[in-house]
């Protein structure tokens, strides 16, 4: 029985966010419906991590099982004519077995977009978070720094994150742009906490405002506690870019992979 893994690029916004809901149409449930069609059969679909409503992705990674045996154009052109035009299939490949797209992950690279303009930006109103006070790049940056490397990310992870232990590795965190018109800030990492790269962005705004010094983030991880950290950035914003994976899974210690489904 063949196992199939897709790469999706889809626009978050009109769905509930990609795992199944009852309250509303997620991506997952528009994927299951449009291979349906292609393979004349229902497949479970696995991911390498739900994303919230209105995350976006470029890099999403799925895989499935089927009885069916299709030419790899089939799940990326076949499969497009099914899905809707904010959704879309843009590599398949065939895999082992026993490959899990989250267990097998080695890591994952998130960016954030900010729109630094002074006034709103229609045609970013849903890919970026609009902050109109100017934002100091290289104050950003001294402060993303504090980020990177092996810690306990207590205080920037969700009230209701059901994660075994707050430990994650951020391998870089780099901030680009121009201050007054459009940032990014890019975070990858082994694993990642839920709502971690939002509540990181959403603290780094304060340092880029200026009403706190750069210094404050060590302060803020340091402390191990949500309150201290600054708001949680809108998740439109944000982008699962990439999911990187090696010859099988990669070793399993502590923060070096998902531990649930409690991601971005």
């Amino acid at each position: 029985m063949p196992r199939l893994k897709l790469t999706l690029e889809y626009d978050g916004t009109q769905y509930v966010g990609w795992q199944v809901q009852p309250n509303g149409v997620s991506i997952q449930a528009r994927l299951g419906q449009a291979l349906e069609q292609l393979l004349g059969e229902r497949v479970s679909v696995e991911s390498a991590g739900r994303t919230d409503a209105g995350v976006h992705a470029t890099g999403q990674v799925v895989c499935f099982d089927t009885e069916r045996t299709l030419p790899l154009k089939a799940y990326w052109m076949g499969l497009n004519r099914f899905l809707p035009e904010d959704i879309a299939v843009v590599r398949a490949e065939e895999v082992p077995p026993d490959f899990d797209p989250r267990r097998w992950s080695h890591g994952k690279r998130y960016r954030y977009r900010v729109s630094n303009k002074p006034s709103r930006s229609p045609l970013r109103r849903f890919s970026h978070w609009e902050v109109f006070a100017p934002l100091d790049v290289e104050a950003l940056r001294r402060g993303a720094a504090h980020l990177v490397g092996r810690h306990d990310f207590s205080s920037f992870r969700a009230s209701d994150c059901q994660a075994a232990h707050p430990v994650r590795e951020v391998r870089r965190v780099v901030v680009q742009g121009t201050s007054g018109d459009e940032l990014s800030v890019t975070v990858e990492g082994t694993a990642f906490l839920k709502h971690m790269v939002r509540n990181l962005v959403g603290t780094l705004v304060e340092v880029g405002k200026g009403r706190r010094p750069d210094s404050w983030v060590a302060e803020v991880l340091a402390a191990r506690d949500r309150k201290r950290a600054g708001p949680t950035a809108p998740a439109h914003g944000l982008v699962l870019e990439e999911v990187f994976y090696g010859d099988g899974p990669p070793p399993r210690t502590p923060g070096s992979t998902a531990d649930g489904e409690d991601e971005e």
